[in-house]
């Protein structure tokens, strides 16, 4: 299998994107008080930086939890044979709060509608929005991204990676082209 490999966000792209997104959230109307749940894996250092950011422009930094939304996938027999069982660490009451899901990559929808489900387990936000890095198209439910980085047309044999620390050693977005790739 070949893999071609692309950088269409270098780390300055990847940080503009975030400080355009975190003014996007901030000059957001909905009501609540504000709070940011990173999905895990990628979305939860986003969703520090997205704090920092807003941090920076507002002076109050909103808390940040985390969400494992592994056993609230539809597709959890297709994932693995025996999935690990994971949980949020939300520290904070989501009751009545405007609730920003950050991931970052949307594709499918799937993970969102997971994490959704995972959220309302939890308690019930005044309003929960989505913010992605990266739309990469092909929704299988209808759900957007109510704050997007980038909008990158795919087809379906490419996968988006999104580098970010800890989990990497550089900042960036790539499209990785996958020949032989069936979906």
């Amino acid at each position: 299998m070949a893999e071609n490999v692309t950088v269409i966000m270098d780390e300055a792209a990847v940080n503009r994107a975030l400080t355009r997104i975190a003014h996007e959230i901030i000059e957001s109307k909905a009501p609540g008080r504000l709070c940011l749940v990173g999905i895990k894996r990628r979305g939860i250092p986003l969703a520090e930086l997205l704090a920092e950011r807003v941090e920076r422009f507002c002076g109050e930094r909103p808390p940040v939890g985390t969400l494992d939304v592994t056993l609230y996938r539809d597709d959890l027999s297709q994932l693995a044979d025996m999935p690990q069982v994971n949980s949020a660490d939300i520290d904070f009451d989501v009751s009545d709060t405007r609730l920003v899901l950050v991931d970052d990559v949307i594709f499918t929808g799937r993970t969102v509608r997971a994490a959704i489900d995972a959220v309302f387990s939890i308690g019930r936000p005044s309003v929960i929005q989505l913010a992605v890095l990266i739309d990469r198209g092909h929704r299988e439910l209808p759900i957007r991204a109510d704050f997007v980085g980038k909008n990158i047309p795919t087809s379906l044999n490419e996968l988006v990676a999104v580098n970010i620390p800890p989990y990497d050693s550089r900042t960036e977005v790539a499209i990785c082209r996958m020949d032989g790739l069936d979906k």
